[in-house]
Order: C-alpha cells, then structure tokens, then sequence
C-alpha cells in the first residue's frame, strides 16, 4: 500500500502541473504559430479563465483549505477547459464571458449616450454651445 500510495501521490503532484500549465502552454504556442484563429481564440479562453479561478483561489483560500475535493474537481474542470476533445475553455467563454462583455458593453454604450444627451441638454438650457 506504502508503494502505490507514494506513486498515486507522485503522479496526481505531476498530472496537475502538467495538465493545467505545460500541455496548455504547448498548445498556446502551437496555435500562436498556426494561421487559424479558432486555435488562438480556445487558449486565450483558456488563459483567461485560467488567470480567474487562479485569482479565485488566492481570495478564497481559507475556505478551499477545508474542502478536500477542491484540487481534484478544479483538476477535472480545467483538464475540460484545456483538452481538445472538449474545448471547454471556448465553451465557457462563449456562452458565460461573451455574453457578459455584450450585456455590460450594451449598458456602457447607453449610459455614456444619455450622459452625453444630458450634457448637451444642460449646454443648451445655460446658452452654452461648443
């Protein structure tokens, strides 16, 4: 039990490592030296989501010290964001990150064409033209 406990033990400190950080670098090098863009678009998805549960963890850390399953879940969520078969990162990005910078571009644009709407309003009620 000693031996193979030792050696699950080995391979799950490398299979993380190797999964999460060395087979998408590989990959994310591949894509920058293909002519496709749809390679590109998975690993900067990746990269991306990637950077947020990195920062996820670094804030909630005291609480994921005390759940045990965390680094085996978070291994199988990213090895479905990396690997090809699944492509999950563009998945993600497509259906959750888009759809977010769409909704808060979409407020952003309405809220600086009113602020502009106001402005020109106020001009014109003080006789201010530029």
């Amino acid at each position: 039990m000693g031996k193979s406990w030792a050696l699950l033990t080995h391979l799950h400190s490398v299979a993380g490592p190797s999964i999460t950080l060395l087979y998408p670098l590989y990959a994310s090098v591949c894509a920058m030296e293909s002519p496709s863009k749809v390679d590109d678009e998975q690993w900067l998805a990746y990269w991306i989501l990637y950077s947020f549960i990195t920062l996820l963890e670094l804030v909630a850390e005291p609480v994921l010290y005390w759940i045990p399953v965390w680094y085996p879940v978070k291994l199988l969520f990213v090895a479905w964001l990396a690997l090809p078969q699944f492509k999950g990162a563009s998945f993600i990005y497509e259906k959750l990150v888009r759809e977010q910078l769409r909704k808060y571009r979409g407020r952003a644009r309405r809220g600086d064409a009113d602020h502009k709407v106001h402005i020109a309003k106020a001009e014109a009620n003080h006789g201010h033209v530029h």
